[in-house]
């Protein structure tokens, strides 16, 4: 088919699109808007079409002509049909300006007289498709769309194969989807202008299948079901979507162990080969599918006597992947396992699970086959599977256990021991530690339908507040239940305390009430010997205390790390190392720190504690930010932001650091967007704590991206948050230098250094050395805003050594830079770029290319001031300047030298808004209109 410009289509929206697509889709528009083509490939069902149509809604208004194609597979066999769709439309418009041999010949092809044509008049036709396209080219750019382009015909294909070579720099750009595997792509990138971008679309990720389905409607789905959609499609698109809908039609979810049910319009299209194969070697497959790692050896041993030989038919018809160097039976696509399965009879399949409960060697895979092969209760095969969700637990695969402990549940007797409903509670709490807290929930919410016993309900409870992460104002209706229910059992009771503990800081933001409530909370557990919630809720108070600068900080850190300790406590996100790592942060004790987050995030990754791995990731990406290392923290800050979007954990404070790496290292504009993620999620949860760590990133954002106005009104909001919590400690966001140094580039310099001195009394109080040299460094900003350059100098000298020695690289490239900045003010040191030399070297070696791209731009703006000082020698301020403010003075001497706006504003380390408020004062003070003016009465002055 043929648009013309002059019909131009409606605009399309591309939703689907932008899910994990967003840098592909950019690479590609990118080329075609240099005038280069793009090749989409990939196998069936990865969206291809999808950005294919959309890539052609969003360039085709570039083009005056869109020439248009869709093959399918039942017509590829029809000589020239692509041929007519593309030109078909405009023959009549192209027809008069081809030679006659060639319009005959590509009127007899469009036309369908024969397959003769192309043998026939072959070098005719090919010369006219290729001059039709440089005819249409000549009134302006074409865009040629074609999808499918394995279905295309064999005759157009070589046409079009043949005019692609030869167009050169005639504006004919193709833009063309083909289904692949592996590098098939080769032969139709070779039939494409030298100038085609080869683009291959993957497998989403699972946060975007995720993502993917919300947006079709299917939200209702728990986290572990995504994940195994995830696994099921092997992150393809429409087989994600067509699961989905599966589900969602489906009346009952899958049990736990058991594989999705696969919709028959994907059986169709996955088991259309496996009518091939014998009877017995679909029951060999079935067993594979059956199995979590199948091998040959596994399928012997299950009876398959067999295996080599079916295996190998199998994978002649493309149905498994040979593993020429191991012995692990794999299939083509993990569709076809879970579509073989959900084909097979019940009895089938239990046949299977039941010859691999023997065979398998692993005892966990023993256990859930077993399970999968027995109908109704049964003590012996409970019992098994709850020693099999231990030695999961054991091997740091909490989301295994917590199937199979939802098998056990589903196996016990109502009155066996322990009772179903602990089988369940265990399970639980497994999927809180794998960060499947939908799971967690569903779970702890059943058991509260009919649990009589309090330490079961409490149990249950504490699942449920877990569930709600940072949104503890969900569930405040959770807490009076909680406590009726824990009645007077101190062990119970410190349960509670401590979750109310959480929620005085979360919700409140009152901490001295959450840290009175942790307090109560380990001496209840003491009481009731329950060292776990003991040192869980020390832990706490220790946290608390020391963002509140409490003096007891040190001495409850270290009762918290007295002996005995408990392995889940030590290593946990808010247990003893999370409370002693924050310490040793706030203390300036980077090495330590970095050590001993790095052996945490070990320790919880081989448990499998998905929560407390995403906050260790924070928290290493944190450590590395502070040592100026920006792009190893920005690596681990990404890395942690997909970790917490893939399960729904942490999202506002990982989203927060996030934002600060991208400051630091990355892109300031993405920076911006995450700070304004985190804080509305905080906003949303009622986090008032994260609330003030989200708008201190957003202030710093807003700084480095040269909005010191706008970083002003969020650093504000964050010292009012924080002196309503009453949070004494600098150390704990560091935001109160950003706040002063851009409170001087708007102007305020009194605001400033107010700022300044009521921090740096607590941070004296508290040793807070780091945050002391930041204080400097922006008093010395103060003090040159003032007209003290000498003053300030001196204090940003001694500033860039103290945090040298810290170990705040960033810091020190901070100072560094506006060592160079003031010293270009020095009178008789005019301005040049080498004066930023210093800085530039070490913001290059933090990897901090947001702040270099400053220094480069400070250093251009200096050498243009010294070419200016060159011309035009400096004139001293006339006697008139002398009844002006210091800042007035030295705007108005500045405006003598010739220096533009942007220049003075650059070399006072205030805002260009500043200047022009500035000089609007100098104006009215000295009865005048512009700078002209200003200018005049310098040169009067020197006239005299």
């Amino acid at each position: 088919m043929t648009v013309r410009r002059d019909f131009k289509e409606p605009a399309r929206c591309r939703p689907d699109l932008v899910i994990g697509r967003d840098e592909l889709y950019a690479a590609a528009r990118e080329q075609l808007t240099r005038g280069g083509s793009v090749l989409l490939h990939g196998p069936a069902g990865i969206g291809k079409s999808t950005v294919l149509r959309a890539l052609a809604a969003d360039y085709g208004d570039a083009a005056r002509t869109v020439l248009r194609c869709s093959a399918t597979e039942s017509e590829s066999h029809l000589p020239f049909l692509a041929l007519a769709d593309l030109f078909g439309l405009v023959l009549d418009e192209i027809s008069d300006k081809l030679p006659a041999a060639q319009r005959t010949a590509l009127e007899s092809a469009l036309t369908g007289r024969g397959e003769s044509t192309l043998q026939r008049d072959g070098l005719a036709l090919r010369l006219a498709v290729l001059s039709a396209l440089r005819a249409l080219a000549a009134a302006g750019p074409v865009l040629l769309v074609a999808d499918d382009l394995q279905w295309l015909d064999s005759a157009s294909a070589e046409l079009l194969g043949f005019a692609a070579r030869r167009l050169g720099d005639t504006p004919v750009q193709l833009l063309c989807a083909v289904r692949t595997e592996g590098q098939e792509y080769d032969r139709h990138l070779r039939a494409s202008p030298p100038d085609t971008l080869a683009v291959r679309l993957n497998p989403l990720s699972s946060a975007q299948v995720s993502a993917l389905l919300d947006h079709r409607g299917y939200t209702d789905l728990p986290r572990s079901t995504m994940r195994e959609i995830h696994r099921t499609s092997g992150g393809n698109p429409l087989f994600a979507l067509e699961l989905g809908r599966a589900l969602g039609e489906s009346p009952t979810p899958p049990r736990p162990g058991e594989p999705l049910p696969v919709p028959t319009s994907l059986r169709a299209l996955v088991l259309s080969r496996l009518d091939m194969l014998s009877a017995e070697a679909r029951r060999t497959l079935l067993v594979a599918s059956a199995g979590a790692r199948p091998t040959l050896a596994l399928l012997h041993a299950a009876g398959r006597e067999n295996a080599e030989a079916e295996t190998a038919r199998a994978a002649e018809l493309g149905l498994l992947t040979t593993e020429p160097e191991g012995p692990a039976v794999r299939f083509a696509h993990p569709l076809i396992s879970a579509a073989l399965y959900a084909e097979a009879p019940a009895q089938e399949r239990r046949a299977a699970h039941a010859a691999l409960s023997t065979a398998a060697s692993d005892p966990i895979e023993r256990a859930r086959n077993l399970a999968l092969a027995t109908t109704g209760t049964d003590p012996e095969v409970a019992a098994r599977l709850a020693e099999a969700a231990a030695l999961s637990r054991d091997r740091g695969a909490p989301s295994v256990a917590a199937a199979l402990g939802l098998l056990a549940a589903r196996h016990t007797p109502p009155d066996g021991t322990p009772a179903p409903d602990q089988h369940r509670l265990q399970a639980a709490e497994d999927a809180i530690t794998a960060g499947e807290v939908d799971l967690a929930r569903d779970i702890a919410r059943e058991v509260l339908t009919r649990a009589t016993v309090a330490a079961d309900r409490i149990r249950a409870w504490e699942v449920v507040i877990e569930a709600a992460g940072q949104a503890l104002g969900d569930v405040d209706a959770v807490f009076p239940q909680a406590l009726a229910d824990a009645g007077d059992d101190p062990r119970l009771l410190a349960l509670v305390h401590y979750h109310l503990a959480w929620r005085k800081l979360i919700v409140e933001g009152d901490f001295s009430e959450a840290r009175q409530e942790a307090a109560h909370a380990a001496e209840l557990a003491a009481r009731g010997d329950d060292r776990r919630t003991e040192l869980m809720a020390l832990s706490f108070q220790s946290s608390t205390e020391t963002l509140m600068g409490h003096p007891n900080a040190p001495a409850t850190i270290k009762q918290a790390m007295k002996e005995p300790q408990d392995p889940y406590v030590a290593c946990h996100h808010n247990g003893v190392g999370a409370a002693r790592f924050r310490w040793l942060m706030m203390s300036d004790q980077l090495a330590e720190a970095r050590s001993t987050i790095t052996a945490l995030l070990r320790e919880v990754r081989r448990r499998g504690m998905v929560e407390s791995e995403v906050h260790f990731q924070r928290f290493l990406a944190e450590t590395e930010l502070r040592s100026g290392h920006c792009g190893r923290a920005l690596d681990l800050a990404r890395e942690s932001l997909r970790l917490a979007r893939d399960s729904g954990i942490g999202l506002g404070a990982s989203a927060m650091l996030a934002s600060l790496a991208e400051a630091s290292g990355g892109d300031v504009d993405r920076a911006l967007e995450l700070a304004r993620e985190a804080a509305g999620r905080a906003e949303e949860d009622g986090d008032q704590m994260y609330l003030s760590r989200a708008l201190a990133a957003l202030g710093h954002a807003q700084l480095v991206a040269g909005d010191a106005a706008g970083a002003v009104g969020s650093l504000r909001r964050v010292r009012e948050l924080e002196a309503g919590l009453r949070i004494t400690d600098p150390a704990r966001g560091r935001w109160q230098g950003d706040l002063a140094e851009a409170l001087v580039l708007v102007g305020e310099p009194g605001e400033a250094q107010d700022v300044i001195d009521v921090t740096r009394e607590h941070a004296l109080r508290l040793d807070r050395e780091s945050v002391l040299a930041v204080l400097d460094r922006a008093e010395a900003m103060v003090r040159a805003a003032l007209g003290d350059h000498d003053a300030a100098l001196s204090r940003l000298t001694s500033v860039q050594d103290r945090l040298a020695k810290l170990g705040y690289g960033l810091e020190e490239a901070r100072a560094a830079f506006a060592l160079a900045r003031l010293r270009t003010l020095r009178p008789g040191a005019g301005p040049g770029p080498t004066s930023y030399d210093e800085a530039a070297r070490l913001f290059r070696r933090c990897r901090a290319l947001p702040w270099l791209r400053q220094v480069d731009e400070a250093a251009a703006q200096g050498a243009a001031a010294q070419r200016l000082a060159v011309a035009r020698p400096q004139q001293e301020p006339s006697d008139v300047l002398e009844g002006l403010a210091a800042m007035e003075r030295q705007v108005a001497a500045l405006v003598m030298e010739g220096a533009t706006n942007r220049e003075i504003a650059a070399r006072l380390f205030i805002s260009v808004k500043t200047v022009e408020a500035t000089l609007t004062r100098v104006y009215r003070k000295l009865g005048i209109r512009s700078r002209v003016d200003i200018v005049r009465l310098a040169a009067g002055r020197h006239a005299k």
